[in-house]
């Protein structure tokens, strides 16, 4: 699958869910071919902002869209890796803040 189908396939499901893509196309470019690279690497989408530890199961919280997302979205607009985002934080021109971590550190692999 090209990045054009897997952002169009990602889009379609996760709109139907009220969340949308960054509205920076290069950044979900990166992050998306990311996304299939560590596809590739695990065999699962781990989330390419944090460090995965190569297991699905002590992964499984990051694996893409992972367990963080909704809260980050609903408190920040975005994510953490700014992928995911709310429709008004596209529509809006204010600068995004940092997102603060919520994968607890005892899940860290380090």
């Amino acid at each position: 699958m090209n990045l054009d189908e897997f952002y169009e396939r990602l889009r379609k499901v996760n709109e139907a869910k009220g969340y949308y893509f960054n509205r920076d196309r290069e950044r979900v470019d990166f992050l998306l071919d990311a996304l299939l690279v560590n596809k590739e690497r695990y065999g699962y989408m781990a989330c390419p902002c944090r460090l995965a530890a190569g297991d699905r199961e002590a992964d499984r919280d990051i694996i893409c869209p992972c367990w963080y997302r909704e809260p980050d979205v609903q408190e920040y607009g975005t994510c953490f890796c700014n992928l995911y985002v709310s429709k008004e934080w596209n529509e809006s021109e204010a600068p995004s803040e940092s997102i603060p971590e919520r994968r607890p550190p005892e899940r860290m692999p380090f």
